[in-house]
């Protein structure tokens, strides 16, 4: 993730020690928010993106597990889910994020969300939205999930419709978006960008500001399960979409709004806006780059800073990863596969700049963004260390010698963010 509203704006947010190796200093989010500071970005424990259950109300074009309306043998028990959570708690992962298919359609999803809960872990749930109705919504409160991510294809209700399979989707995930707003529960808008959604961000962006949403995260298209037949963006239509979220979120600041919003699985991202801050002379240029650096983009994601397991139990590098198995948390538990790298590939993503390959392995970006997504890289070329052809940087902005920084903690400039964080942004 990058996080834009950090880096360009100088927010400071729950995540930041965990993303940035730093201190929250002006702000004292609630327990169940915070998320601990990182000694390293390499020494990091996992977040865990656990699909919980395959079945899904909607049928989305770009669903990468191919979910649909039914039930699906062979998921995880009640009892083998409390197992994992126990070993997810004594291996001291960050956060657990439970995702589907659709969540809410497990009937003992909030059983697992108490246990974790009570176990001490970070707990996040990624839905649709169209179950959320006021019990549920006082539910999540009560359990102090840390937030809840709603995915939205657009603000105009029949693309949406669209994208999601089903007439009226967009009605009945507005309705969960405000049920969370008004239950006072921290809730998050989340868009894949395609051809068609970035043709609205504006809009999405109007949406966030009206509706009062708290974070935002727009994810590149990974082509896996039902996306693999949508089409990339072009490299220019990256750069705009990435123009228009940067402007968009440093108006949020500039406004005084605390509105988080990070792009997800591509980062390039970063370099690109490092540059842009170059271009405009911003005092902070060099400590953005400094915190990228820390932070390593793609080199710690997946496979270090980023798991997930699925609905059989199976152990992925990501979730855009279910091609490979590096074990299942039905025989062995999670830790124990995690940390095993008799596998050439877990072992390489855990130590992948040497492996890279093209444009990704000569790039002066390399450990700032780490080789980005590697499952597109071996989806689209069959090579795990292929260059990934998500990237839109010219062959210009990525020529010259590795930038290598120091990986001690850094700091935001107080001076630089002080009149933000005392307005309330």
């Amino acid at each position: 993730m990058i996080d834009v509203s950090v880096l360009y704006g100088g927010l400071e947010t729950p995540s930041t020690p965990h993303r940035y190796g730093r201190k929250i200093t002006q702000i004292d989010p609630p327990e169940h928010q915070r998320m601990a500071v990182a000694k390293s970005a390499k020494e990091r424990r996992p977040i865990v993106v656990w699909n919980l259950t395959r079945t899904c109300n909607l049928k989305c074009v770009h669903c990468y597990t191919d979910s649909e309306a039914k039930r699906y043998n062979y998921e995880l028990s009640t009892e083998q889910c409390k197992a994992v959570l126990d070993d997810l708690a004594d291996f001291k992962v960050p956060a657990v994020l439970f995702s589907g298919g659709e969540p809410l359609t497990r009937p003992d999803v909030f059983e697992l969300a108490e246990y974790a809960r009570s176990l001490g872990l970070h707990v996040v749930l990624s839905t649709n939205g169209t179950l959320i109705d006021e019990k549920i919504a006082k539910r999540f409160v009560e359990l102090k999930f840390a937030y809840i991510g709603i995915s939205l294809d657009s603000a105009f209700p029949a693309v949406h419709d669209e994208f999601r399979g089903v007439k009226g989707a967009y009605d009945r995930a507005m309705r969960g978006f405000r049920h969370c707003v008004d239950a006072g529960q921290k809730v998050g808008l989340r868009l894949t960008l395609t051809r068609q959604t970035c043709k609205d961000l504006g809009t999405i962006f109007d949406f966030i500001d009206r509706e009062k949403i708290d974070r935002s995260c727009f994810y590149h298209l990974c082509p896996a399960g039902r996306g693999s037949h949508l089409i990339a963006l072009r490299p220019e239509e990256s750069r705009q979409a990435m123009d228009t979220i940067f402007t968009r979120s440093l108006r949020f600041v500039e406004e005084g709004k605390r509105v988080e919003v990070l792009t997800v699985d591509n980062h390039c991202d970063g370099p690109y806006l490092y540059l842009r801050m170059l271009k405009e002379n911003h005092p902070r240029a060099q400590q953005v780059l400094e915190m990228l650096s820390w932070n390593g983009g793609g080199r710690y994601s997946s496979g270090v800073g980023i798991s997930n397991i699925d609905f059989f139990g199976n152990v992925h590098a990501d979730q855009f990863s279910m091609y490979r198995s590096f074990g299942n948390v039905k025989e062995r538990k999670f830790s124990e596969i995690w940390q095993d790298t008799s596998d050439p590939v877990m072992a390489g993503l855990k130590e992948r700049l040497d492996l890279l390959k093209g444009r990704c392995g000569s790039c002066r970006f390399k450990y700032v963004c780490g080789g980005s997504l590697r499952a597109r890289a071996e989806m689209s070329t069959g090579d795990p260390w292929a260059a990934d052809p998500g990237c839109y940087l010219t062959d210009e902005e990525i020529a010259g010698e590795p930038i290598i920084l120091s990986q001690n903690n850094v700091t935001l400039d107080p001076a630089a963010t002080g009149a933000a964080n005392a307005s309330g942004a």
